[in-house]
């Protein structure tokens, strides 16, 4: 469904440090900035990005916005989690743990990013 998602950020080379961490925990290779200063990370199933807004105003969250990322396990969750903790994630919601959801039960865990963009992991139990 989704070709690529692309959040704003302030301070580029702080979000590249922070998607790192997170996105390497799933296996993703650091992102990388092109001619433009935008921060590419690309997988099999789709490009996620970072860039400073185009119109040239601060970056800003979006009220009720979350982008989530598929995790393999509660134990990856959790990883995800601390790795974005140490390189200036800051954790929101409820901790890491499961949580009922529409289709069963889910392993859940919020941050915001150095951006203030809420970002999820998530894990659907077995």
């Amino acid at each position: 469904m989704f070709s690529h998602v692309m959040l704003g950020a302030n301070d580029i080379q702080q979000s590249k440090a922070f998607y790192d961490a997170v996105l390497g925990v799933v296996g993703c290779k650091p992102g990388v900035i092109d001619e433009k200063g935008r921060c590419f990370w690309f997988t099999k199933t789709g490009v996620f990005a970072i860039t400073k807004p185009l119109d040239g105003e601060p970056a800003s969250n979006g009220n009720g916005s979350t982008i989530g990322f598929a995790m393999d396990s509660p134990e990856q969750a959790d990883a995800w989690h601390a790795a974005g903790l140490a390189n200036g994630g800051v954790t929101c919601e409820d901790p890491p743990g499961v949580r009922q959801g529409n289709g069963g039960q889910l392993y859940l865990a919020y941050l915001r990013d150095p951006a203030g963009n809420k970002i999820c992991a998530l894990h659907r139990m077995g």
